[in-house]
């Protein structure tokens, strides 16, 4: 009689989600057909406990002119490295590692809550800290409304063809968590803040994605987010740039960290743009040099 096979013992204590991420057994499960680059569905596995999440290989990345250094995969690290240092938490768990296809960036799926705390698509790490929301349910962020006025709850972004040569007010939630992301999005120069990037998680949680687009020496700065634009920043915001700024200091960890993900001259523009932003007091407003909106705005 052959010896009972044997089943590896589960950890009764959950790793944290970088640490499954990074340690885990990835097995795709799929793929993401919409995205321009290869986007892998895939589950990770680790000491009997496992998540779903997204595996994006360096090997199937499209090259950007405009992005000559680095790669997609370890820009969206970075980002990840940034929002953990506000404090924030709007970019889910994400790391650098070898995969199936490659080393390549591997981030924690978030699960979409729809409605009334139903959820659909995208996964959660389970974390708490709701923060409060100005005039909307957690889940409505973007709008296109009849008028000049946002009205109640809503910032303006601008004016968008809605066909037929209609026009239609484009608005988002004047929202402390999206605020805190427009933020977020103007520290690390994102060339694409798109509406499908804004995922409302259970619990009011609210997480960003597809950050591979950022940390360019130049202004690239491109996003829905422009409702603040010219308001004078929170002072709780600018406390936690104040510690942003101090972490970024050549001698500190987080910029040991930055320093293996991007190039000497984005760190030194990074903490420019930290400066700006805690030296002028207010939420940048678009250039004019370029389309401010991205292409196509979803």
């Amino acid at each position: 009689m052959s010896a009972p096979e044997r089943i590896p013992p589960r950890s009764l204590t959950p790793p944290e989600p970088s640490e499954l991420l990074a340690l885990g057994e990835l097995t795709v499960r799929g793929q993401v057909r919409e995205a321009s680059n290869a986007v892998l569905y895939c589950t990770v596995e680790y000491e009997g406990h496992s998540a779903p999440c997204v595996y994006k290989p360096v090997a199937g990345e499209r090259p950007l002119w405009d992005f000559p250094d680095g790669t997609l995969a370890q820009r969206e690290v970075a980002a990840y490295e940034i929002s953990e240092a506000t404090g924030w938490g709007l970019v889910p768990p994400t790391v650098l590692r070898d995969g199936p296809y490659g080393q390549g960036m591997c981030q924690l799926w978030v699960e979409v809550a729809i409605g009334d705390g139903e959820a659909a698509g995208d996964g959660s790490d389970g974390s708490d800290g709701a923060d409060e929301t100005d005039g909307t349910d957690g889940t409505e962020l973007l709008a296109l409304v009849e008028g000049d006025e946002p009205g109640p709850g809503w910032k303006a972004v601008g004016f968008a063809e809605v066909g037929e040569g209609r026009t239609a007010l484009l608005v988002h939630a004047d929202d402390v968590r999206l605020r805190r992301l427009a933020v977020l999005d103007a520290v690390i120069n994102n060339g694409d803040r798109k509406g499908g990037h804004l995922l409302p998680a259970a619990g009011g949680r609210l997480y960003a994605i597809d950050h591979g687009v950022t940390f360019n020496a130049e202004d690239k700065l491109r996003t829905l987010l422009w409702g603040w634009a010219g308001e004078p920043l929170p002072d709780d915001v600018l406390e936690v740039l104040r510690r942003l700024a101090e972490q970024l200091a050549d001698d500190g960890p987080l910029c040991a960290r930055l320093a293996k993900l991007i190039t000497g001259a984005e760190i030194e523009a990074l903490r420019d743009r930290v400066a700006a932003l805690v030296r002028t007091g207010v939420h940048p407003a678009p250039s004019g040099q370029w389309p401010a909106i991205p292409w196509p705005p979803v």
